[in-house]
């Protein structure tokens, strides 16, 4: 779990691993802290929405570290010494990517810009109807934009809703260093909510961004075994910190939305404690009012989008909000960690409990 690794140089494709000459082992600790240090961080992902920039937004791969859990506390640290965050603009690369957001009927251009990348790389995005030569997959289209290269995607939003976007150039190796994202499409005439949220989760094995990394760790797809469980890229305690992580942040009467998915390749249940939901939304369409019902675990498969409402009606408090495969809401042997948020009540931010849980979380107000 306390993952580290040496420098070394990528394969092409990001589909080698790295080789060395047999470092000692202080060599290579020496190797990692300095990779580390000279790579930028993830951040968490930040809506762009993308009708304020006429409707056009560029994506970049960036080599990055994944501080999943910085901190000493609760299993921690643990971090992800190589990752390819995606990058909007000027805006910081973030894992997952940034959430881009756009209204029913306009469409985006996405350009793709690989001029400083030293792999290929292609954005897929789900959802939305687009014609052939935009969607993406190079297998298919025949379209890969490679180092060195730019390539303009028109997505159309006609289907609103919450969908996904990711790499799809060896598909199994890109999604796993980092590179995924959401793209909302609002409806026409969208009324957000009191609070509104977007929530990606994710498995992880952390081999494959060691041996990225340069560590000499054997790694498989065929053979993966996560130990790294992440929302919007952050292992509890990180996910409650106010800035860095993911709190569900209430105020009594709120009504709550959020929008979650699923980028990794196991399917989760999150379990809501002391609140009940319903699902008004899967996979971009609207579920019938007729339909709902109230629920306290929902379920997500690899790739699945959900959206949940629920009101900020309980007892203020401080409830947990977490994957229900109780070894999915760990860090190494650690519990709790992992794939847990919490709903927290404002009103209970300056309280002893909420206190200790941001010392855990490092978080200094």
């Amino acid at each position: 779990m306390k993952a580290t690794g040496t420098a070394g140089t990528l394969g092409l494709a990001g589909c080698a691993a790295p080789t060395n000459t047999n470092p000692s082992r202080a060599e290579a600790a020496t190797a990692a802290q300095q990779s580390a240090a000279s790579l930028p961080q993830a951040a968490k992902p930040q809506v762009v929405d993308v009708t304020e920039q006429g409707n056009a937004v560029t994506l970049r791969a960036v080599t990055s570290t994944l501080p999943v859990h910085p901190g000493d506390a609760m299993g921690g640290p643990v971090e992800l010494p190589r990752v390819w965050a995606w990058q909007a603009d000027d805006r910081a690369p973030s894992v997952p990517g940034p959430i881009i957001r756009t209204t029913e009927g306009e469409d985006v251009e996405v350009t793709l810009d690989n001029t400083d990348a030293d792999m290929p790389h292609t954005v897929h995005f789900h959802g939305v109807r687009k014609t052939w030569e935009n969607d993406g997959v190079p297998t298919t289209t025949g379209i890969t934009v490679m180092p060195g290269e730019k390539h303009t995607y028109q997505i159309p939003a006609n289907v609103p809703g919450t969908h996904l976007y990711h790499c799809h150039y060896q598909t199994h190796r890109h999604i796993d260093m980092g590179m995924y994202g959401i793209f909302r499409v609002d409806p026409e005439g969208y009324e957000p909510a009191d609070q509104e949220l977007f929530m990606t989760v994710k498995d992880w094995d952390s081999r494959l961004n060691r041996q990225m990394a340069g560590e000499s760790v054997s790694y498989s797809p065929r053979d993966r075994r996560p130990d790294v469980f992440t929302i919007n890229g952050r292992s509890a305690p990180r996910t409650l910190h106010p800035e860095d992580g993911s709190p569900v942040l209430v105020s009594q009467g709120d009504t709550v939305r959020i929008h979650f998915a699923n980028n990794g390749y196991m399917n989760h249940p999150m379990h809501t404690h002391n609140h009940r939901f319903r699902v008004v939304e899967k996979d971009g369409s609207p579920i019938p009012e007729v339909a709902q019902y109230e629920e306290d675990i929902l379920d997500l498969a690899p790739a699945e989008r959900k959206t949940i409402e629920f009101e900020a009606d309980a007892d203020p408090g401080i409830y947990l909000m977490h994957c229900h495969k109780v070894s999915h809401a760990m860090n190494g042997n650690s519990y709790p960690g992992g794939m847990v948020g919490a709903i927290v009540y404002e009103s209970v931010m300056d309280t002893d409990i909420f206190a200790k849980l941001m010392e855990y979380a490092g978080y200094e107000p």
